[in-house]
């Protein structure tokens, strides 16, 4: 129990920085910066996925929280978003250097994961761009009464504490019901299912919990897993990324299209590792 706590409590305090300077910016964009900021930084979108899919293969899953709450506040586009959770790499990179895998696998896979999350937030914007509104920070803030009147930096803490408070909670849920199960007994629903081990990785993936890519990334080194499984457990994968998601986007059908996408992205991607007999 001692050591749930304390790992749901390291996890959350990780994020800190990455939340508050979210909010941070979010919050200079809508009272300070201006119409014209707002407009240069709106048209960033066409390269948004590219440089989204980038900083998601960094080993901190920061960037997937913070890439939530700009979407929620209009600023990012949906494929920036998924090019970001597609990428986050979570603790794929430190479960490979620990074990010592060499430079080269692990470039190899986050250069597929890269290729995979730009490719797919590039499709998603020219299919979804009628979805991209006008920047809402405004409503972001009378949902969560953030006081915006006291300054952009009291009203940046607000919402980061808040946020913190609700990953914690929920990642001290999740983390028991994970010590509760077993990490065993999770790696056994994707064993021995030559056929379907992409699909139940990609379910095991998007669980909002570092535990996923640590199973799925320890089962491929030992040699249990295949490629395509692998991948498909990765890409699903966006640490907090989704519960922050949950949290901040009010508009439930939204979420529930992106889980979904994030899931069937990540399963077609494994699937045509496994057809091309891609081995990394």
């Amino acid at each position: 129990m001692t050591e749930v706590i304390i790992d749901s409590l390291t996890d959350s305090i990780k994020l800190l920085p990455f939340l508050f300077l979210a909010y941070l910016a979010m919050e200079y964009l809508e009272h300070k910066a201006g119409a014209k900021m707002q407009a240069a930084i709106q048209n960033v979108d066409k390269g948004g996925p590219l440089i989204g899919a980038f900083l998601g293969i960094f080993p901190q899953c920061g960037f997937s929280a913070a890439a939530a709450n700009l979407y929620a506040g209009g600023i990012i586009t949906m494929g920036t978003l998924m090019a970001v959770f597609l990428s986050t790499s979570d603790e794929m990179l430190p479960i490979m250097i620990s074990e010592n895998v060499g430079i080269g696998l692990m470039g190899r896979v986050l250069l597929a994961k890269f290729v995979a999350a730009a490719a797919a937030g590039l499709v998603i914007d020219r299919v979804f761009c009628r979805n991209r509104g006008e920047v809402k920070i405004d409503h972001l803030c009378e949902q969560h009464h953030c006081h915006c009147e006291n300054g952009i930096w009291k009203s940046a803490l607000h919402h980061t504490v808040e946020i913190f408070l609700y990953i914690l909670l929920l990642s001290l849920a999740l983390n028991l019901v994970i010590a509760w199960v077993g990490e065993d007994a999770l790696a056994g629903l994707i064993l021995d299912r030559p056929l379907l081990g992409p699909a139940v990785a990609g379910l095991v993936g998007l669980i909002p919990n570092c535990a996923a890519s640590v199973i799925v990334t320890q089962l491929y080194l030992d040699g249990v897993l295949s490629a395509g499984a692998m991948i498909a457990g990765l890409l699903s994968g966006t640490g907090v990324g989704l519960l922050v998601l949950l949290r901040v986007n009010d508009n439930r059908r939204e979420n529930l299209r992106l889980i979904c996408l994030l899931y069937l992205i990540g399963v077609a991607a494994g699937i045509a590792v496994e057809a091309f007999g891609i081995v990394f």
